[in-house]
């Protein structure tokens, strides 16, 4: 496979919930390959690939060194929809195999309470 990325990317499992533009319907996940430009977030739903998606990703208070999460709130755009591309062995992509959605982030803010 190519890689056509050009972002660190990092391996962090942190809560989010995803929607799409056009919906009021939220699904709850986890992120993976997160990076400045975009993540994947695993969650059973329905995605069309072009389409806009806007998605929240809680940082916890001890991760970032905080008296409390941090929500950030993200507009992008799906890349890729279907499973996750695990760099393990055969059998543990087998095990490991979790549909979710790769998204590239357009834009970003921070929620404030």
């Amino acid at each position: 496979m190519s890689e056509w990325r050009t972002g660190k990317r990092f391996p962090l499992e942190l809560n989010a919930t995803i929607r799409g533009v056009k919906t009021t319907a939220k699904l709850e996940g986890k992120t993976a390959d997160l990076s400045a430009a975009g993540v994947f977030i695993f969650a059973e739903g329905k995605f069309e690939v072009g389409s806009p998606v806007e998605f929240d990703i809680t940082l916890p208070a001890e991760f970032i060194g905080a008296k409390k999460d941090v929500k950030i709130r993200c507009q992008g755009r799906v890349v890729r929809a279907g499973d996750h591309p695990n760099r393990g062995s055969r059998k543990e992509k087998a095990a490991v195999k979790k549909n979710g959605v790769a998204c590239v982030i357009d834009s970003y803010e921070f929620v404030r309470k």
